[in-house]
């Protein structure tokens, strides 16, 4: 079993049991979702946006369906996958509650993955500069950026809280490492796995 590049691919790898269901939304060219389905033995499916990503994932071999997420899932069943998974596609989505109720509705549980503003070089970068911050987790200028929400672990830790969302693990990682001590400062991104109630 090959390591996977990407610390968050290797975090969800983990977090994910054998041959579970798993649909992955904003699912990109199908890395993550190829990876799931060659090392984990899941039965994956995917929904994207991008055109040109979706013909990358078909050449993979992969079921991925073209969808946009502010649409809805009205298509899918309560509980018809163990997971679903939103790596860095919540700070892209124009309305966030209704894709994070219908994600939890359509998963028994639901892997957040999104760039924390917080990070300590983004709030130097502000302070010292005075402009918006490009790091590798937030890459684009502000006037190319496909995020439309800018959030930090403590925010979603926040409106996990208020929207009654179980928050059953999370995991922070910079540019090569995992973070364990003060992750809203330290982490460049978090990984979150929730779920609704008990």
């Amino acid at each position: 079993m090959t390591e996977p590049e990407r610390i968050d691919h290797g975090i969800i790898l983990d977090l994910i049991k054998p041959g579970s269901s798993v649909l992955d939304l904003g699912c990109g060219s199908g890395e993550l979702l190829f990876m799931l389905i060659r090392q984990k033995a899941v039965r994956g499916q995917g929904i994207e946006i991008d055109e040109q990503a979706i013909y990358r994932c078909v050449a993979k071999g992969l079921n991925v369906i073209h969808g946009d997420l502010d649409s809805g899932l009205n298509d899918y069943l309560e509980k018809s996958f163990d997971y679903v998974i939103l790596n860095q596609t919540i700070q892209q989505v124009r309305h966030l509650r209704p894709v994070m109720e219908d994600s939890l509705r359509v998963g028994r549980k639901v892997i957040v993955g999104f760039p924390n503003f917080a990070y300590y070089k983004s709030r130097l970068q502000l302070f010292f500069r005075g402009r918006t911050p490009v790091t590798p987790s937030l890459p684009f200028p502000w006037y190319e950026t496909p995020n439309l929400h800018f959030l930090s672990i403590s925010d979603f830790i926040r409106y996990c809280a208020e929207t009654a969302i179980t928050i059953e693990r999370g995991d922070f990682y910079n540019e090569r490492n995992r973070v364990s001590i003060r992750p809203n400062l330290m982490a460049q991104s978090g990984i979150f796995l929730i779920s609704r109630g008990r």
